[in-house]
């Protein structure tokens, strides 16, 4: 047996056979210049539907995004096969900033946040005036959210054949919100479809809403099944008569030029992730008077400063309400 001791060198070391030799580790990482621009339309189970160009790719994210996950929305660089041909898989090597980010957690006591949908430019808030009943807290929770993500809210309420909608609409007069009402008969005749296309054309809309209140149906009309076919297939499930989608799904505008993501359907709506100060960004008539809040101010305990700038005249005072209304949603529960 060799032993080895003070006076031993590298060549008396025995190395183990066969052992692969590494090389050195590198913090570069290929900058890949040559990449596609794509557009995630949907995801499931690691897979990613893209639009590149005019071709559907499929594709799945590089190693070397870590953590980072890309949603419906993100604008990504692909390398690999973009051929969208059966079986091809090309690689998300990039996902590029975002402009926008439609957040939520499942409940008010969940740390974790999920990114639901990336650069939309506007969020349609779909209830129903009746069966089932409005959800006013779920309405303003997706509100804040909107606000919270830098998204422009638009409120959708169907079938006004069964109750007015003027109770609702006076719920949130103050916040300058623009709406469109339909009925069922205006949905199975297109006339209110063309209205809420008027709202969509140009932009990138999500829609949420909660099981029962007419978002897929809308969405349906909005985007014919032949060019959901042409898009990618539709992660949804049947039961009962009713459609009900089961993952975000990014689909163009028929008849305008604009994208409508359709969402699945949300049960609560969890604000655990958002911070007063970025909602305050919606109430450009309120923001510049928390100038002289303290620190961290909920915008609304004694020493708030929104309450001296609204009596010397600068705001309606039922914006501040709106605002704090609003705010306190995250505080209490959507059956309060």
């Amino acid at each position: 047996m060799r032993r080895y001791g003070k006076h031993t060198d590298e060549d008396d070391i025995r190395t183990r056979p066969g052992r692969r030799n590494t090389r050195p580790r590198t913090n570069i990482r290929p900058k890949h210049e040559d990449a596609a621009e794509g557009l995630v339309l949907t995801v499931d189970r690691g897979r990613l539907t893209c639009l590149v160009e005019d071709r559907v790719v499929m594709a799945m994210k590089a190693r070397e995004l870590g953590r980072k996950a890309a949603v419906v929305g993100d604008r990504v660089a692909l390398v690999g096969d973009l051929s969208g041909q059966k079986d091809t898989l090309a690689r998300i090597v990039r996902i590029e900033e975002r402009t926008s980010v439609l957040r939520r957690t499942a409940d008010d006591d969940d740390p974790y946040e999920r990114v639901v949908v990336a650069n939309a430019d506007q969020l349609a808030v779909v209830t129903a005036l009746a069966d089932p009943e409005p959800r006013p807290r779920l309405i303003d929770r997706c509100l804040v959210a909107a606000y919270d993500g830098g998204l422009d809210p638009l409120l959708v309420l169907t079938k006004s054949d069964l109750a007015p909608p003027d109770k609702l609409l006076e719920l949130y007069g103050d916040l300058d919100i623009p709406f469109v009402v339909t009925s069922r008969a205006e949905l199975e005749s297109g006339v209110a479809v063309d209205r809420v296309r008027e709202q969509l054309d140009g932009k990138i809309t999500a829609f949420v809403g909660h099981s029962g209140v007419g978002k897929t149906t809308l969405v349906n009309a909005l985007v014919p099944q032949e060019r959901r076919r042409s898009t990618g297939h539709v992660n949804a499930v049947t039961g009962r008569g009713r459609h009900t989608t089961t993952s975000a799904l990014a689909l163009p505008l028929s008849g305008g030029d604009g994208w409508v993501i359709d969402t699945p359907g949300v049960r609560s709506f969890g604000l655990n992730h958002v911070d007063p100060s970025r909602v305050i960004h919606a109430f450009p008539d309120l923001e510049p008077g928390t100038e002289g809040c303290p620190r961290a101010c909920s915008h609304d305990e004694p020493d708030c400063a929104l309450d001296a700038w609204v009596t010397e005249g600068h705001a309606d005072p039922a914006r501040l309400y709106s605002l704090r209304r609003l705010l306190a949603t995250r505080e209490r529960t959507e059956g309060d």
